[in-house]
């Protein structure tokens, strides 16, 4: 008899073995958790059984998850989106409904016309199963598309604003349909009552919260902050998510929506970003048990005995959402071209698309035994989308003919603006710091050239006059259209590590002689940076540590231009001297080994490099590391001195890489 500790044991073990297969294979870790659950559930191996409290746990998953859609979701980025929220995602996710439910209708007055009264497939569904599980259709995987997005550097590409709006108005199609599937299952009259009844709570229930809940929810967490305990704030979290969870449960409304409705009113303060990170490791950990407890319910017994219905079950849904956002896309204004690479990023199965079949499955709206087919082709849908997303370029470019022209007239709208400059300017992204950089190089006459992927803020600055036009920088056409081999300089505005990184391998190979300065947000990645060509990176975190720096000598008294003088010197130095901190526990861990730190070394009596100087005991064997300062026993700072006599009580400050600091040390003092 398997214990509690047991089964939490088998369930953590199995997660991590495989999300390590799926990071080895570059794959979602969603399709490792579903993998084994189906490997230690009771059709396979058998190892867990799907118990009532370890699916009750699961739920909590889909509680964190709402959550976190819930803190995504606020009015400035809704209204900027709304035409492609309201417009393309409700039509997406209503004609694909429509769509399943007309079709079974279709197919079982065919089937009952040939003798045959078995329903959908032979499934017995009724078109209230067939309403649910065209919701469960309607849902795209918003974690894979949008990670493949980011790596590929397309969310604000056409085609990614699209498919983001499509997502998003599918995320917040889970609310209602989260409700509209448990009264699925009442008879007419009951069902007209009961979602009548659900839309007067939901809606009395979101007006007082939404009325006067986020002013209350940013004055707890103000005072709750004020206490200056992350325990106490983590707590208050949890408290907060899960008691609103449980507060629509009681209203006969379900858990997810509770969870959202946390998710907004926290959405609107100051504090969102910092729960963003304090849920993460809930929000992960449980929804990776809830995509064990789905994986738990596939049979892979029937997918052998019915192999056929599989593929049909993969192959039909995708070509239908392939062509219906494709469709859809072309019908509100996006090129064929667009349109088809939108349909495409689309076309497979989701997140949510598990939890409302499962939930239906509970309803008795879709029958046990459908569950596993249907699973097993959303996980193969699912699978095939990184190889889809992958070469979509070339499916595209291939199925439309016209991809080739569009693309094409674009690169001449950018050339046509840049034809008459020279010796400008390249600014890749017009954002703040773009538009900054703008102004003071209008004011010395110098003629610049920007590209953005905004189309709001081009057509904004395009129209007050100013020289920017939509294109993406991480496109060699693009540059090259935009008079690269002519430029002074180019300049990329935005601390995008990746999209530097292009940016920069495009420029070395084809205009080499370009210098390129590049923004970052500290000097984390200055050698990654400086070896893929840049000329100069300008790191805010330095850039702000010496303006505060100034200002705080100004402020005591210290002389302008000494000030000056200073700020100026240590901006000279500060690819050596700057580049090093002092590491501390609250210190972010990413990239620990290459990120350059200071260290402090006081050398003892018994240290062997006293009576010797720093070039003979270190330098000759760890040239990375640098002498920043040394301070001699009596307190007295000297200049760096590598060929000083070093002496008991010296305190050297270091910088290097954290594993050559550890090094200098055992070196420094035990030889």
């Amino acid at each position: 008899m398997a214990t509690t500790l047991d089964l939490t044991l088998l369930y953590l073990f199995a997660a991590v073995i495989g999300v390590v297969l799926c990071r080895l294979m570059k794959l979602p870790p969603m399709l490792g958790y579903l993998a084994v659950g189906v490997v230690i559930g009771p059709n396979a191996l058998a190892l867990a059984k799907d118990s009532a409290g370890v699916r009750y746990l699961a739920e909590f998953g889909v509680v964190f998850l709402m959550f976190v859609i819930g803190l995504e979701f606020n009015l400035p980025k809704l209204r900027s989106m709304k035409s492609l929220v309201f417009g393309l995602g409700l039509s997406q996710v209503g004609l694909t409904i429509v769509a399943t439910v007309v079709g079974h209708l279709a197919l079982a007055s065919g089937l009952a016309y040939l003798g045959h009264d078995g329903g959908l497939l032979g499934w017995n569904i009724n078109w209230q199963g067939a309403v649910a599980l065209g919701g469960a259709l309607a849902m795209s995987s918003t974690a894979i598309v949008v990670k493949m997005m980011a790596d590929r550097l397309e969310l604000e590409s056409e085609h990614g604003r699209r498919v983001m709006g499509i997502l998003l108005f599918q995320d917040l199609a889970v609310v209602p349909l989260l409700v509209l599937i448990p009264a699925l299952g009442d008879s007419a009259s009951e069902l007209t009552r009961t979602l009548g009844l659900a839309a007067l709570k939901a809606g009395a229930l979101l007006a007082v919260l939404l009325a006067g809940g986020q002013k209350v929810m940013h004055w707890w967490l103000t005072l709750v902050a004020r206490r200056k305990s992350d325990e106490l704030f983590m707590l208050n979290l949890l408290l907060v998510t899960l008691g609103l969870a449980w507060l629509t449960e009681h209203f006969g409304l379900s858990l997810a929506l509770g969870a959202f409705v946390a998710g907004m009113l926290i959405a609107e303060t100051e504090y969102k970003h910092q729960v963003e990170t304090d849920i993460r490791p809930f929000h992960d950990v449980l929804l990776g048990l809830f995509f064990i407890t789905i994986g738990m319910k596939l049979d892979w017994h029937s997918l052998i005995d019915s192999w056929a219905l599989v593929l049909l079950l993969s192959t039909l849904p995708v070509l239908f959402k392939l062509g219906l956002v494709t469709s859809l896309a072309k019908g509100f204004g996006a090129t064929t071209g667009v349109a088809l690479r939108t349909g495409l990023y689309l076309a497979q199965a989701g997140e949510f698309g598990f939890v409302l079949l499962s939930l239906a499955t509970e309803q008795h709206l879709i029958p046990q035994h459908v569950e596993s087919p249907l699973l097993a082709a959303m996980v193969m849908s699912m699978l095939i989308t990184p190889l889809i997303i992958q070469y979509s370029d070339r499916i595209v470019m291939r199925v439309s003919s016209t991809d080739w022209l569009m693309q094409s007239l674009a690169m001449t709208k950018i050339a046509s603006k840049a034809i008459n400059t020279d010796r400008h300017v390249l600014i890749c992204g017009y954002g703040r710091c773009g538009q900054n950089l703008a102004r003071l190089l209008e004011q010395e006459g110098i003629p610049y050239m920007a590209l953005d992927l905004d189309p709001d803020r081009v057509h904004q600055a395009a129209i007050a006059g100013q020289n920017v036009v939509f294109g993406d920088a991480t496109r060699l056409q693009s540059l090259v259209a935009a008079g690269l081999s002519r430029a002074s300089a180019l300049v990329i505005t935005y601390p995008d590590t990746a999209s530097a990184k292009k940016i920069l391998h495009l420029v070395r190979e084809h205009a080499p002689t370009v210098p390129v300065a590049v923004r970052t947000i500290d000097d984390a990645r200055l050698d990654a940076l400086q070896a893929a060509g840049a000329t100069v990176v300008v790191p805010e975190a330095i850039e702000g540590s010496l303006m505060l720096a100034s200002q705080t000598l100004a402020l005591v008294g210290i002389p302008i231009r000494r000030v000056i003088r200073l700020v100026q010197d240590q901006r000279v130095a500060r690819y050596g001297l700057l580049r090093g901190y002092f590491h501390g526990a609250d210190d972010d861990n990413e990239d620990e080994g290459e990120l350059q730190r200071l260290a402090s070394i006081t050398l003892s009596t018994d240290a062997v490099c006293v009576g010797t100087s720093l070039s003979d005991c270190l330098d000759a064997k760890l040239p990375e590391v640098t002498l920043v300062s040394l301070r001699c026993a009596s307190g007295r700072v000297l200049q760096p001195d590598a060929d000083r006599t070093l002496e008991a009580g010296d305190t050297l400050v270091l910088s290097g890489r954290p594993r050559d600091l550890t090094r200098a040390e055992r070196l420094l003092l035990k030889g």
